[in-house]
């Protein structure tokens, strides 16, 4: 393969939403015939390069082009019409219609504009026997499992367009049976010369798919390398954006195992989210770091733990009494307090003030029918406004015109005014300044020095190495490696993320 047959070639792209740019400058070249990787952690802007090559995002800048010729796609329709097809990890057919005419929707065979429905389903039986689906094409859509409605979208993707295939995240609905027959079907295509995209989060699956990948990191490309000649720790590397360092990082002191009774502890639990025989504990004033890769399982850990999820199996100790929450409000009620991932999505809430939003926690635990009088109000804002230093000229102003770095303060603020035992941190510091950054971490030191439990999940693993007393790699849904005390170090959690099943 060499760039002269690239089939889609990127030269500059970027994208900007409100002055933020998400893609800034990035190049990329998907060649006829090749199965390409590309990779990053959350907020790293695959998502959005994806969306701006499929038309779904018009570029502020940069260059597309499809075997030489520059294209703008106006939207997926019109990316289709130029040899381009994604297909996404929520399957998006209609499950009311036939797998035959989900297929074939929107370019159904007509003959005098009628629709010559025995043609389609020949045609579907046929197209599906290339991809080894032995399944009646006049049966619903919902009649099969999200897997089987999994390849039937790629099945039509790849008949859509013959020179672009983009696939988000295809394995996650699969068991190994069906991602080893969605793999065989890859490498078929890419030997018939199909350029196939594919993001993913599972790294033994990049190595054994994929001929080269393409890492990004805060929307912009770190590097694209053949697959076979990158070793796993390099690769961790760069979507980290840490090296493996021979010596470790300061960090803060470390708490000695304890004789009273854990705070909080999990035993071989399990959720409906996916996570399996998760164990640890945690004792008072202990910081629990979560780390791994995108998708291994740190956010549904929190999850889990604040209610969000239900407890398939195992259980959860909360210091000697069983803990089962099945609602946030239980577990709020329990002393549990979550700072969710995507702050502006799950956590602040914007039509609300910085004061109702900072109060509306510490309200709802203390009952609607017991309203705090403004001046309380007032003082419990002022007093958290100075312990977190937050920047705000007036609380009364829109939460959404704050910065990140306060927004999330605000959120911080809100869950300590309800005295939690267990304060579950779910990427703290995602997205803020580094003024903002270094005085999170300095609460969390703070937080922890006064008998409060933290389990922090964070991709940052500079910051969960410097305030941890135990780091807990998380891989594929289930716990890989736990590193405590003395033995925490970069190069430590490093390893064991990149580490080979």
């Amino acid at each position: 393969m060499s760039a002269q047959n690239a089939v889609l070639q990127l030269t500059g792209v970027c994208k900007r939403f409100k002055g933020v740019i998400a893609v800034n400058n990035v190049d990329l070249d998907l060649r006829a015939g090749e199965i390409h990787a590309l990779l990053g952690e959350n907020g790293a802007g695959k998502s959005t390069l994806i969306k701006v090559i499929t038309g779904v995002y018009t570029p502020d800048g940069g260059r597309i082009e499809i075997d030489g010729a520059a294209i703008c796609p106006k939207s997926t329709l019109d990316a289709q019409k130029h040899g381009i097809s994604t297909v996404y990890q929520e399957v998006n057919l209609l499950p009311n219609l036939s797998v035959a005419h989900n297929l074939y929707l929107g370019r159904e065979p007509r003959r005098f504009g009628c629709i010559q429905w025995k043609k389609l389903q020949r045609d579907a039986r046929a197209l599906l026997q290339r991809f080894s689906l032995d399944i009646d094409v006049n049966e619903l859509l919902s009649s099969y499992s999200i897997a089987v409605q999994q390849l039937i979208a790629i099945a039509r993707a790849v008949d859509c367009a013959a020179k672009v295939v983009i696939l988000d995240e295809p394995t996650a609905s699969l068991d190994s049976r069906e991602v080893g027959l969605l793999f065989q079907i890859l490498r078929t295509l890419r030997d018939q010369g199909t350029a196939i995209l594919i993001v993913t989060h599972f790294l033994d699956q990049v190595y054994a798919l994929t001929d080269r990948l393409t890492v990004m990191r805060n929307g912009e490309k770190v590097g694209t390398f053949v697959t076979a000649e990158l070793p796993r720790e390099a690769l961790v590397s760069h979507m980290l954006g840490k090296e493996l360092q021979a010596m470790e990082a300061s960090r803060a002191s470390q708490h000695t195992d304890s004789v009273d009774p854990a705070a909080l502890q999990l035993r071989e639990l399990s959720s409906s989210n996916g996570i399996r025989n998760i164990n640890f504990s945690a004792q008072r004033g202990d910081a629990i770091g979560l780390a791994g890769l995108l998708g291994s399982g740190r956010s549904e850990v929190c999850a889990a733990l604040f209610g969000l999820d239900s407890v398939t199996e195992g259980e959860i100790r909360l210091g000697e009494a069983p803990y089962k929450p099945r609602s946030p409000a239980q577990a709020i009620a329990q002393g549990f307090a979550l700072c969710p991932e995507d702050r502006k999505t799950d956590g602040i809430v914007h039509p609300l003030s910085v004061r109702e939003n900072m109060i509306i926690a510490h309200q709802a635990q203390r009952g609607w029918w017991r309203p705090l009088r403004r001046s309380e109000q007032n003082k419990l804002v002022a007093d958290a406004t100075q312990r977190l230093k937050i920047v705000c000229s007036d609380p009364e102003k829109p939460i959404g015109e704050l910065s990140g770095g306060n927004q999330q303060k605000v959120i911080l603020a809100r869950w300590l005014m309800t005295h939690p035992q267990i304060l579950i941190l779910d990427e703290p510091t995602r997205g803020i300044d580094i003024g903002a950054h270094a005085e999170i971490l300095q609460l969390i030191r703070k937080l922890c020095a006064e008998g409060m439990t933290l389990i922090v999940a964070s991709s940052e693993i500079e910051e969960l190495v410097a305030f941890s007393n135990k780091i807990l790699v998380m891989r594929d849904k289930r716990l890989s490696t736990t590193i405590a005390g003395q033995d925490i170090s970069e190069n430590a959690v490093l390893a064991a993320i990149a580490e080979p099943d």
